[in-house]
């Protein structure tokens, strides 16, 4: 191989991948363009607000309870190496509200949302609804896309501060049955070492994450490839992407949050 080949292998991914990114870019663009701008179906953000946020609180409780109480013992158990098991309330607390709650409750509603987004709007591009509407002057990113992405965007807030909620519990009940701390004494320790951007900082996080998992469910949906196959690699390709976006995202506003 050449060497100019070899520099035509290198250069073709990359360049593919910046054009994948631009699409996104533009699509994203798009969404937010036709946010405030009418006409607003307000039927389809109320249902996507049901099936994104309600529907999503289960599995985001359950995440949360048991992250919270395993966290409590791991950093119980590294705590007594230092006899340093005192700070296990504030560290639950702490670690929970700035990354644990965000992102978990992110992925989670990654992998129930995206994929549940990139299907139904792929296998609407597949029997040809999308045609329809447009059909029936009906906007297809406005109808399909701004409604879900809104939703997902007000409504992850509201699951992240319930995920923290009950993330704290569940290092609370751990701390108190298992680890034999006193239950005033943790609640006491918890409330004083948190502080408001601390659960204020996870709850914009939150709103980033749910526009990420919304985002790439409606764009891997409208691009979905004719096909059984095509909706698969829809659903599969949403779900990745959300959770590999959500995970570089994080890195960037901790980043931008907490380092001075």
């Amino acid at each position: 191989m050449t060497a100019t080949g070899a520099l035509a292998g290198l250069g073709r991914p990359v360049l593919a991948a910046f054009a994948a990114i631009g699409r996104v870019a533009m699509f994203a663009g798009a969404i937010v363009g036709h946010i405030l701008r009418p006409p607003f179906y307000f039927r389809e953000l109320g249902h996507s607000l049901m099936q994104i946020g309600w529907f999503s609180l289960p599995v985001v409780g359950l995440t949360a309870i048991f992250t919270g109480g395993a966290l409590a013992l791991q950093i119980y158990a590294g705590g007594a190496r230092f006899n340093a098991e005192s700070v296990v309330p504030s560290i639950v607390a702490i670690g929970m509200t700035r990354e644990l709650g965000p992102v978990l409750g992110g992925l989670m509603v990654a992998a129930r949302v995206a994929s549940s987004i990139a299907a139904e709007i792929g296998t609407m591009k597949v029997t040809e609804q999308i045609d329809a509407l447009v059909t029936l002057s009906t906007n297809p990113l406005k109808y399909l896309a701004v409604p879900r992405v809104l939703a997902a965007t007000l409504a992850m807030p509201f699951l992240v501060a319930t995920g923290d909620a009950i993330g704290i519990m569940g290092g609370w009940l751990v701390g108190i049955t298992r680890l034999d701390f006193n239950s005033a004494t943790y609640l006491k320790n918890t409330i004083d070492f948190l502080e408001a951007w601390d659960v204020g900082s996870g709850l914009v996080k939150g709103a980033v994450f749910g526009f990420i998992v919304a985002l790439m469910g409606c764009y891997h949906g409208m691009n979905s490839a004719r096909g059984a196959q095509g909706v698969g690699r829809a659903t599969k390709s949403a779900v990745v992407s959300a959770s590999v976006l959500i995970l570089a995202a994080n890195y960037v506003l901790t980043e931008l949050f907490f380092t001075s």
